[in-house]
């Protein structure tokens, strides 16, 4: 399954390897990619993980999910 998230406040490098790590750390993560230029993530996972999931790992970066 993959997602797309929406997220404000990253703007370089660092930002990207924050979230992408925060997001694969979670279980049935396969993978993450952030694309700058759009603000978003994508999120290759399994089914039972949920969207409030990767939003609160997100958020824990210091990022917000629009």
């Amino acid at each position: 399954m993959e997602s797309i998230i929406k997220v404000e406040g990253m703007t370089c490098g660092h930002c990207k390897q924050s979230v992408e790590g925060a997001l694969e750390k979670l279980d049935g993560v396969t993978s993450a990619a952030v694309d700058l230029e759009a603000g978003d993530v994508t999120v290759t996972h399994e089914d039972n993980v949920t969207k409030e999931a990767m939003s609160e790992a997100i958020e824990s970066q210091g990022f917000d999910v629009v």
